[in-house]
């Protein structure tokens, strides 16, 4: 039997383990104003960082500590809190109601390439071989569980009910289990190892990569709107300042362009990136 990841007991223990961590026990505004610490989840996001955007951002002069998270609730508090600069894991919409329901002042600085949410299985080819008492796991978060549900919409193994909201929809929104599937909601994080003990998995790209799989061994990826396309989050009052503008200018760069094509070609790319390329292939060649 799967078993949820268990959350941490109090903020502060949370806080605390992080500035321990990340040799903090100066106050946060004391360190280096060239040193920027960013957080993410362990796979994709941190590999953009690692291979674009840290060498960027040094050669400019920053000195890049990267904080790795195996959820996606510390990396905000984290934020908020000033231990991190910046965070990358997380689309608009969790940022949002995150924000929102836990009154931090953090914000949006630049979309990155995402890789999307997508059904995998190691029992079965095909997703043809669905049946009665399918066990589908699934995100327990509401965001990304939305997403997941909405790809099973399509699929045709439930009905949701008519007008429901694609970016709020849940368990109490199917109107007809077609398929007679069994939903199993887990920790993002643990649903790579869920496909151990289930028919199908919903996995978000960064824990797919992250585990080994391989996006285009998929059996079924969502086509990511711009609801679902990752950011680089930051606190609201730093969104102007020079770190923050020179992340922003890394992530639009040529150079990291070149590095998304070489080593995230499966990924969703943002509309600069989009629009860089075009730019590009229509310059003549030297």
């Amino acid at each position: 039997m799967i078993k949820p990841i268990r959350r941490h007991a109090a903020l502060t223990t949370i806080l605390a383990a992080l500035a321990l961590a990340l040799g903090a026990n100066a106050p946060v505004h004391a360190k280096d104003p060239k040193e920027i610490v960013i957080g993410t989840s362990a796979g994709p996001y941190a590999d953009q960082i690692k291979l674009g955007i840290k060498p960027l951002l040094e050669k400019k002069g920053y000195k890049v500590k990267l904080v790795e998270f195996n959820d996606y609730i510390q990396p905000n508090f984290a934020l908020a809190e000033g231990s991190l600069d910046a965070n990358v894991f997380q689309h608009i919409v969790y940022l949002n109601k995150f924000a929102t329901e836990n009154k931090l002042p953090i914000t949006e600085l630049v979309k990155v390439p995402t890789a999307p949410i997508a059904i995998y299985s190691k029992r079965h080819k095909t997703l043809a071989d669905v049946k009665d008492g399918t066990t589908v796991a699934l995100p327990n978060d509401p965001t990304n569980q939305a997403r997941a549900l909405v790809l099973l919409d399509q699929l045709g193994w439930i009905k949701l009910r008519d007008k429901y909201d694609p970016v709020r929809a849940s368990e109490r929104d199917i109107a007809t289990n077609i398929k007679k599937i069994k939903l199993i909601p887990l920790e993002a994080a643990q649903l790579p190892r869920s496909l151990q003990d289930t028919d199908y998995s919903f996995v978000n790209g960064n824990y797919a990569l992250a585990s080994g799989l391989k996006l285009k061994d998929a059996l079924k990826t969502e086509k990511i709107s711009d609801n679902y396309v990752n950011l680089v989050a930051v606190r609201t009052a730093d969104k102007d300042k020079p770190f923050a503008k020179d992340i922003a200018a890394a992530y639009r760069s040529r150079e990291f362009l070149d590095i998304t094509n070489k080593h995230f070609a499966d990924y969703s790319r943002t509309d600069y990136q989009l629009a860089l390329a075009k730019e590009v292939a229509a310059k003549p060649a030297k």
